[in-house]
């Protein structure tokens, strides 16, 4: 099966165009050193041999759309975004249960129903649209050029099916609000996919005035991002979900070239992060005190990781940030670092459900390329299927 893909490799490669730019999602010339290495990195090898598999699976994904949900927002506009918040239930002492009650932590199942929630659906749109790109970039194939344009088309392009650049009506809390800046979590995935579009230049499928009118919807989305109340509120956020935002807020500037202020944010992220959410012993005390301690752990460090190899393509080097007192992104790995690999410590506190190594092997990775230290990339071999794993090609050896 591999060398067959090397033969796919070798034969239609060369139909698949550099991009005009960098691809956000991955280090500085990461993806040009995977497809060199393809034939002769094991790991390269299998991980590209995945990502193939998970590409094929994604042509078969009815291409997502706001216009999806059964359910009106508060605008009468079905193009709004919509979702409900998460972690809050019915209030059992009001008949008709509102105002809803937080329960960190737990999943009100509610707030999953696609008819009035599209959470789901722009998940989907990041994972799908960046597994055909990256698939269409190593093969060529433009199969995978062809859907992730559909999908790109529908959610951001096309005028019966497009979603309006905001979200406003996002992680409402039935009975106290009709949205909160908390939503724009879920809006991630957007901004990976309209990174990943630029790995389809050079398709038949996705023109240049494609790629300009998405452009148009990101800088109208950006506007709202960085000047809306909503996005204020999550900006100012101390936890992972200020991370997040800072995340987003970058790799859309980088996207519309606004580089200036993708730096700004970046040298920003070291005091305003690094220094205010991690202690000089690693340890996170706002992701600490959820129900999913280590988990949220994991996940805004990934986050701050994530925003790391953003300020590789703007020139600020956030591994190397450290306090006066010692706060960095390198001791708060090493906090986690003895309840990781196959033979974890126990965590003590709590953590109600099961945690997602996904969220902390990319950091593995990326901390081990930034900082030389030889433990990372051993504790990141413990987990039997790295190999296999995207980030051999989004951050090679």
């Amino acid at each position: 099966m591999i060398r067959r893909l090397f033969l796919l490799l070798a034969t239609t490669a060369l139909f698949a165009a550099e991009p005009s730019r960098p691809f956000f999602g991955a280090r500085p010339g990461a993806l040009e050193k995977a497809k060199a290495a393809a034939p002769n990195d094991e790991s390269v090898a299998k991980a590209l041999k995945k990502l193939i598999t998970d590409a094929d699976k994604a042509l078969a994904v009815v291409p997502p759309s706001v216009m999806q949900k059964t359910k009106v927002p508060p605008s009468g506009d079905k193009h709004d975004y919509m979702s409900i918040a998460p972690y809050y239930w019915p209030n059992p002492a009001t008949k008709d249960g509102l105002p809803y009650q937080r329960k960190d932590g737990k999943v009100n199942p509610e707030s999953r129903e696609e008819a009035a929630n599209d959470t789901l659906r722009a998940r989907l749109v990041g994972t799908t649209v960046e597994t055909l790109a990256l698939g269409y970039y190593f093969t060529g194939d433009e199969k995978y050029a062809e859907h992730a344009a559909k999908v790109l088309r529908t959610w951001f392009l096309d005028s019966a099916t497009k979603m309006t650049p905001h979200f406003r009506f996002a992680q409402a809390v039935p009975g106290v609000n009709d949205g909160r800046g908390t939503g724009i979590l879920e809006a991630r995935g957007l901004a990976d996919a309209a990174d990943a579009a630029i790995l389809l230049v050079g398709s038949k499928h996705w023109s240049a005035a494609d790629q300009q009118a998405l452009l148009a919807w990101g800088s109208a989305y950006f506007e709202w991002l960085t000047t809306s109340k909503n996005g204020q509120d999550e900006h100012a956020a101390k936890n992972n979900h200020g991370t997040w935002y800072d995340v987003q807020a970058v790799k859309w500037a980088l996207l519309l070239g606004r580089m200036d202020k993708a730096k700004e944010l970046c040298v920003a992220a070291g005091p305003g992060r690094i220094g205010v959410q991690i202690e000089p012993d690693g340890k996170q005390p706002l992701e600490l005190a959820r129900t999913a301690s280590f988990s949220y752990s994991c996940f805004n460090l990934r986050a701050l990781s994530a925003l790391a190899g953003l300020g590789e393509h703007v020139g600020v080097d956030l591994w190397q940030h450290k306090t006066k007192d010692g706060r960095s992104l390198v001791v708060a790995l090493d906090f986690l670092v003895p309840y990781l690999g196959k033979n974890p410590k126990l965590w003590t506190m709590q953590q109600i459900h099961e945690s997602n190594e996904d969220d902390v092997l990319p950091v593995l990775r990326a901390a081990a390329l930034a900082t030389g230290d030889d433990r990372y990339e051993s504790l990141l071999k413990e987990y039997s299927d790295h190999r296999s794993k995207r980030l051999q090609l989004l951050a090679p050896r």
